[in-house]
């Protein structure tokens, strides 16, 4: 896929892997879209990205993705401006971390909107046009945690779940259109994600937002899917979650998002 006079919408560009996914799409060429809450942070990146790249256009849309309105705002906005996107990267979403009974319910509502009706919205609002002219893509950034069950962060396990499963079968269905579809699983990585849930966990082993980023664009546009899993210890983790007995698994799972402190 020739990335020349393509637009990449980025959702929840403002910082971590998003915003590594807008610097290393820029750098392939990419005009962009970076959509997210913090206005003063997509504008602070749109500055860099023309500076560093002025041959392309980098457009900036606040958004608040957690709201049921927001998918539709965020395309009847870019319907108005004439934007065309190519490249959807679903990008956005946030955890919780607390025994169910402890969360607040509007907390998770705002969390499965994100994760998971915002992504479905955008994505068939954006797909149909992307298959009509035969090219660009789809790339749904799901989750380690999409291959258990886990045990307080039961919400965002299965929020990443449907978006890996969602994503494998739009990769089939779509697989002789010329569009491609992946979907990214991060592991442990050195973002605010962490900060959001107000837990310590997970503190070794933590990839780079760069790496995460390069791995799924290399995957995206080397035309490989459906699913790439970033960081190969990862990749045993995934695998062997899909052998052991659920019981063992989701036993481990919970170990292994215990708080340090």
């Amino acid at each position: 896929m020739s990335p020349l006079a393509q637009t990449a919408l980025v959702t929840g560009a403002s910082s971590g892997i998003g915003e590594q996914f807008a610097l290393q799409m820029a750098a392939r060429g990419l005009n962009l879209v970076l959509a997210a809450r913090s206005e003063d942070r997509l504008q602070a990146l749109a500055t860099r990205l023309r500076s560093q790249h002025p041959g392309i256009e980098v457009g900036v849309i606040v958004s608040d993705l957690a709201v049921p309105e927001g998918p539709k705002a965020l395309t009847d906005r870019l319907a108005g401006d004439g934007t065309v996107v190519d490249v959807l990267v679903n990008n956005a979403g946030f955890g919780s971390h607390n025994l169910f009974v402890d969360e607040d319910p509007d907390n998770l509502a705002r969390e499965i909107q994100l994760n998971c009706s915002s992504l479905v919205t955008l994505t068939s609002r954006l797909l149909p046009g992307m298959v009509e002219r035969g090219r660009g893509g789809v790339l749904n950034v799901a989750s380690t945690a999409g291959f258990q069950p886990i045990p307080t962060m039961a919400v965002y396990a299965a929020t990443k779940a449907f978006v890996l499963s969602f994503t494998e079968a739009l990769w089939a269905e779509t697989r002789k259109t010329g569009v491609r579809v992946v979907a990214l699983c991060p592991g442990a990585t050195e973002t605010e994600f962490f900060d959001a849930t107000g837990k310590d966990f997970m503190t070794s082993g933590r990839q780079s937002a760069d790496e995460v980023a390069a791995v799924g664009l290399k995957a995206f546009f080397d035309g490989n899917g459906p699913t790439v899993v970033s960081g190969t210890l990862n990749r045993l983790m995934a695998s062997s979650s899909r052998l052991a007995p659920r019981s063992v698994v989701t036993r481990i799972a919970e170990l292994r998002v215990r708080p340090s402190r």
